[in-house]
């Protein structure tokens, strides 16, 4: 009796060691890459330089790309329209280059909120 005990649990010990195992952090390939998530940040307007395009916000610096979306007054906007010391708010997305590219720019005071 205990070498048939002895004998099964070999079997299901060799049995489970030959499943297939992967790392956790592997991805498979046939999945891409999720873009990560958008940040939001807020503060008023330190710098603003055209030709880079970037806008600093306390000692953050945010560069504008082609797909980032600028509003003023709920309209849309563009970099010449940021003024330094105005309020700002908006998300954004960190780089692979680590740069702060920003996905979406309010210029100017929250909007109120609407009445519930």
């Amino acid at each position: 009796m205990k070498k048939l005990i002895a004998t099964l649990i070999v079997a299901a010990f060799a049995a489970a060691s030959t499943i297939p195992v992967t790392a956790a952090d592997e991805k498979p390939a046939d999945k891409k890459e999720a873009p990560a998530r958008a940040i939001p940040f807020r503060g008023k307007i330190a710098a603003v330089d055209k030709q880079a395009k970037t806008i600093k916000i306390g000692e953050r610096t945010f560069h504008i790309t082609a797909d980032s979306k600028i509003t003023k007054a709920g309209k849309v906007a563009t970099l010449d329209d940021a003024t330094v010391g105005e309020e700002v708010g908006g998300q954004y997305r960190e780089g692979a280059d680590k740069k702060l590219n920003v996905v979406s720019l309010r210029i100017g005071p929250r909007p109120d909120a609407p009445a519930k």
